[in-house]
């Protein structure tokens, strides 16, 4: 019987590799499905095709940029979830919509998947070959929807949980753009002033106080300047090392855990964080279970999708008691990290079997105090960095007119 080398993939996401005995390479990539792996990579052991029938050997594309922004995701989703949803085969909104995407990894991305689609590959297998572009929530969902003969209402859902995602992505964009655009403004004119216009002034007064001594602010003012025109490429270096620093430590398990978990305790920001987190969660677990994905494979994708090792942990520690057979409320409690609100109202969901519809219920409150968090939040940074500016500049105005009014004494 002929050997197979093959590559594939597990629920989870992960690649894995092998050989298997077959009659043929149809028969092979339909073993591997039946263990619940999507093929990727199947050919046979002696580098040769032993048939001319379905040819299985795609290989993930290297040439394709990974680089596709979620809002271009997003629209795609919507417009293939239209074309589904009125009675158009899945394979010709493939290649219509491959003919106007304008973006070319994810045109080549489409063309790829329409040719997987003609040759016999499911759509979730299909969507499974770019890994870079759709996550495993994706992938699964749409198996899910394959699976339960829904997948026009998946793709809807999908759509819908893409757009509300982007939706709460820039309303935090937009709601910090103004603050650090006043910020920089401030810090570009301060750095102008000390190492441009004081140093100006300084030697004029110099020349005017015939030697006296300058006031105590002016003298501070212009210390701060010669500091700072000095310390600046150390400062500039100091700031580019712990940058680097903080990236390679971000990059080791502890270290991606600790900065996480630092990000949670931040005055402020750290409760919108938190909020932020908890809404995409609960609902990327609702929009699963409801789209029939199973609760301890769809707990896996929210870990994975977290975006924060301290709530991935907690994630998996839910996922390891559900395993065991208890309800997620207690491991919810166990955390500490979960509001009240937010065990109660998904105790209530297990006890009901509505959990699904209460998870979206709870991402939707959270949507809105993430909403109410945003505007409170630009209320008290605007005002503050106002005042901060004009505490700077007035600071050294006052300074500079300092030794004028000295000056204009001495003469009168």
């Amino acid at each position: 019987m002929p050997t197979f080398n093959f590559k594939a993939m597990d629920s989870s996401g992960k690649e894995v590799s092998g050989t298997l005995s077959a009659q043929n390479q149809a028969a092979a990539v339909a073993m591997l499905r039946k263990e619940g792996y999507v093929p990727t990579n199947v050919t046979a052991a002696d580098g040769s095709n032993k048939q001319s029938g379905l040819n299985m050997s795609i290989k993930l594309p290297k040439l394709i940029k990974p680089r596709v922004k979620a809002k271009n995701l997003m629209v795609l989703t919507r417009q293939l979830a239209t074309l589904v949803d009125s009675g158009l085969p899945l394979l010709r909104g493939l290649r219509i919509l491959a003919k106007q995407e304008k973006n070319d990894t994810l045109r080549k991305a489409l063309i790829g998947m329409s040719e997987s689609v003609e040759g016999g590959s499911t759509f979730s297998d299909a969507l499974a070959l770019y890994p870079k572009i759709f996550n495993n929530l994706y992938i699964n969902m749409a198996k899910a929807g394959e699976a339960g003969g829904v997948l026009e209402t998946v793709l809807n859902r999908l759509a819908e949980f893409l757009e509300k995602a982007e939706k709460i992505k820039n309303k935090v964009k937009g709601a910090m753009t103004y603050p650090i655009v006043v910020l920089c403004v401030a810090l570009g004119i301060t750095g102008f002033l000390m190492v441009k216009v004081i140093p100006q002034f300084e030697k004029v007064f110099s020349d005017l106080m015939d030697g006296k001594a300058m006031p105590p602010l002016t003298q501070a003012v212009i210390n701060f300047s010669h500091n700072f025109a000095d310390m600046a490429p150390v400062w500039a270096i100091g700031i580019v090392a712990i940058v680097v620093l903080l990236n390679l430590w971000n990059r080791t398990a502890s270290g991606h855990y600790a900065l996480d978990a630092i990000k949670l305790r931040i005055p402020v920001m750290g409760q919108l964080i938190l909020k932020s987190s908890i809404s995409r969660t609960t609902r990327t677990l609702g929009t699963l279970m409801s789209s029939g994905v199973p609760v301890l494979q769809a707990l896996n994708i929210v870990r994975d999708t977290s975006g924060n090792a301290v709530l991935a942990k907690v994630y998996q520690s839910i996922h390891d008691s559900v395993k065991e057979g208890e309800n997620m409320t207690p491991a919810m409690e166990r955390s500490k990290v979960f509001p009240a609100m937010v065990v109660s109202m998904v105790d209530v969901g297990e006890e009901t079997g509505a959990l699904p519809d209460m998870l979206a219920r709870v991402a939707n409150t959270y949507d809105d105090e993430v909403d109410t968090a945003v505007e409170a939040m630009t209320s008290i940074i605007e005002p503050i960095l106002i005042v901060f500016l004009a505490l700077v500049v007035g600071t050294i105005v006052i300074a500079m007119f300092q030794p004028l009014v000295s000056i204009i004494g001495g003469m009168g």
